[in-house]
């Protein structure tokens, strides 16, 4: 069989423990047997990135500016028990979080269905996708360890030198600080983004965050939200037949657990992080999820939405076979391999992402599933399967698909 070619490179991003041991298993088996894989390789695991003090991780995400499209293995985002288990020159920050400010995008997570498993919250019928900004807050937030007591304050210098000072907190003994930021800019991109994604989409789009407690910080997100559609999008909206709302993150948590899904949730960056993992796991599993950053300039990014699965890594190094879920990470090979395709204009790598995703699907359906798919399955299952096992069913269905 003739392979696939590809006119472009795309961005691949390694990672760190299980993920990069099925990330090989993918290329391997469903990948460059069918097509002729170009990428320009970035080896972002742990060792390496504190190996070139993060260096690699700028790198990567602006080989992503100039390419356009990138995948990305989950990657471990250290803490103090990392830094000792791997004997880190310092607790590296999250790898996501660098990129995401790099490309300043929206992180949209979408689960991936199957007619085998029905979500747990009964009245969800459609996949709900998370909008997650990729900016700033906690993932690029400063923090301190206070030993004893003394004041806290926030300063701000402005371009002239004058000074505007706020008391965060009279510590009379130790404690912790931690201060973060977001910028006006970056919000307005994220808004954009979600409205354009929802107008591209059909779909209703909701943004929640707190104003009633953080009235500045989050109160400037809701004030941006709030202008850009009004300016922007109101028309747009009102026309396609879609709405657009603001609600407090509490009463949108309550909202969508009534839903019966179809629509975009915005949330910002942290809101974010923690809900796609509640949706993903509602819907099924945490590995059967999208993820793509969309940026403001046309550059996309792919990955999983789960971590390294470090439970199944330790296992998996004693020599235990596991049967860890590749779905996720397939996905964001076909993600990104569909994009590449899109803006080359190679439609036979585009038709290639979408035989291996209804693969992938398929082997599910047909009753091979891993573990964590088998304990959710309202269907006979017929094998559960470790993770070679697995990949190796979708390869069957995949050729059959080709030939």
């Amino acid at each position: 069989m003739k392979r696939i070619e590809m006119k472009t490179p795309l961005v691949e991003m390694d990672g760190d423990e299980m993920t990069r041991v099925l990330w090989r298993m993918v290329k391997d088996e469903l990948l460059t047997p069918f097509v002729e894989l170009k990428t320009e390789y970035y080896d972002l695991g742990l060792p390496r990135r504190d190996e070139t003090d993060d260096q690699i991780t700028v790198d990567a995400a602006n080989a992503i500016k100039r390419l356009h499209v990138g995948v990305k293995c989950a990657t471990i985002t250290p803490n103090a028990q990392r830094v000792e288990e791997y004997g880190l020159k310092e607790m590296w920050k999250s790898p996501n979080g660098t990129i995401r400010a790099i490309l300043d995008g929206t992180v949209f997570r979408t689960p991936i269905t199957t007619t085998c498993i029905r979500p747990v919250v009964k009245t969800w019928k459609k996949p709900i996708t998370i909008a997650r900004h990729a900016y700033g807050d906690v993932y690029k937030a400063t923090e301190y360890r206070v030993e004893g007591p003394g004041k806290a304050e926030l300063v701000f210098t402005d371009g002239e030198g004058n000074e505007t000072r706020r008391t965060v907190f009279g510590f009379e003994g130790p404690g912790v600080l931690q201060g973060q930021y977001n910028r006006d800019d970056s919000i307005s991109s994220f808004a954009r983004s979600a409205m354009r994604y929802a107008l591209s989409t059909g779909q209703d789009l909701w943004f929640s965050a707190k104003d009633t407690i953080s009235k500045q910080y989050d109160g400037t997100f809701r004030q941006i939200f709030q202008k850009i559609y009004e300016e922007e999008f109101r028309a747009a909206f009102e026309e396609k037949g879609i709405t657009y709302f603001y609600t407090l993150i509490d009463d949108a948590v309550a909202r969508v657990i009534r839903s019966e899904g179809g629509f975009i949730w915005a949330c910002k960056n942290y809101d974010g992080d923690v809900m796609s993992d509640m949706v993903s796991t509602a819907f099924g599993s945490l590995a059967m999820m999208t993820s793509v950053l969309v940026s403001p300039d046309g550059n996309f990014e792919y990955e999983a939405a789960h971590g390294t699965v470090t439970r199944h890594w330790y296992r998996y190094r004693e020599g235990e076979k596991t049967s860890t879920n590749p779905i996720a990470t397939i996905f964001a090979w076909t993600g990104a391999l569909r994009k590449r395709g899109e803006l080359d204009g190679t439609p036979d790598l585009c038709d290639f992402a979408d035989r291996l995703e209804k693969a992938s699907i398929d082997t599910v359906e047909d009753g091979v599933m891993t573990k964590d798919l088998s304990l959710l399955s309202e269907i006979e299952v017929k094998e559960v399967a470790d993770s070679e096992a697995f990949i190796k069913a979708i390869r069957a269905r995949l050729e059959q698909s080709l030939s």
